[in-house]
């Protein structure tokens, strides 16, 4: 269950949040978001009871959150 919020909350940022010039400064940002979609879903933290897959995600997440906080600076 906490694996589909996780999908939920990172979709509506990636499809509701950034925009092009997000995506433009940050061209690695398209692929984060894929990666921790993927680590959050059946193949990974979803499916998994393993602590290396849900740290995988959570490093995701904060790269994520890094650029988030630094594009509400701008």
């Amino acid at each position: 269950q906490r694996s589909e919020l996780v999908k939920h909350h990172l979709w509506v940022l990636w499809t509701d949040y950034f925009k092009a010039p997000h995506f433009e400064k940050y061209p690695n940002l398209h692929q984060l978001f894929n990666e921790a979609t993927k680590l959050a879903g059946a193949t990974g933290a979803k499916g998994s009871v393993d602590p290396a897959v849900a740290e995988q995600l959570l490093g995701k997440i904060e790269e994520i959150s890094k650029i988030f906080w630094e594009t509400k600076q701008a």
